[in-house]
C-alpha cells in the first residue's frame, strides 16, 4: 500500500483572511479602505473613505460591501471584494445605527440636496441680477 500525502485545508492568500471576517462592517459605518494602485511599476496607497451601503453575502468568498462619497460635489460609489488582495487595509472610523440593512434610499437624498443647494444658488444669482440693475439705475 502506498504511502499518500493528505494535505489539510488550507488556503493560500495574501490577505489576512481572520483579520478581514473580524472587522463586522454593517451599513452606516463610515469606513477608510486603502487600496493598492500601481503607477508605472510603483505602487502606492490611496484612500477612499465613505459611507456603507451595503454588505453582501456576509463573511462568505465572494463578499463585498458598497462605498459611497461625495467627491467634487458628485457622488461615488465603489464595490470592493472583501478579500481583495488589492485592498491593504479598511479602518472604521465611525458607527452609526440605521434601521435598515440597505441604504440605497441616500442616493435619491443626496439627489434631492444637491437639487435643494442649485436652486438656492440660482435663487441668490437672480437676487443679485435685480438689486445690481438697481443700482445701475
Amino acid at each position: 500500500m502506498p504511502t499518500t500525502n493528505i494535505m489539510m485545508n488550507r488556503v493560500i492568500s495574501p490577505v489576512n483572511i481572520e483579520e478581514r471576517q473580524g472587522l463586522d462592517l454593517r451599513s452606516g459605518d463610515t469606513v477608510r479602505v486603502w487600496q493598492k494602485i500601481v503607477e508605472k511599476g510603483k505602487t502606492r496607497l490611496q484612500a477612499f473613505e465613505g459611507l456603507v451601503l451595503a454588505s453582501k453575502h456576509g463573511k462568505e468568498a465572494g463578499a463585498t460591501f458598497t462605498v459611497r462619497r461625495m467627491s467634487s460635489g458628485m457622488g461615488v460609489e465603489k464595490i470592493f471584494p472583501l478579500y481583495s488582495p488589492v485592498i491593504d487595509k479598511i479602518e472604521v472610523v465611525k458607527r452609526s445605527k440605521v434601521r435598515r440593512a440597505k441604504l440605497y434610499h441616500i442616493r435619491e437624498k443626496a439627489t434631492k440636496e444637491i437639487s435643494r443647494q442649485m436652486r438656492n444658488i440660482r435663487m441668490a444669482k437672480e437676487v443679485e441680477g435685480i438689486v445690481s440693475e438697481e443700482e445701475a439705475k
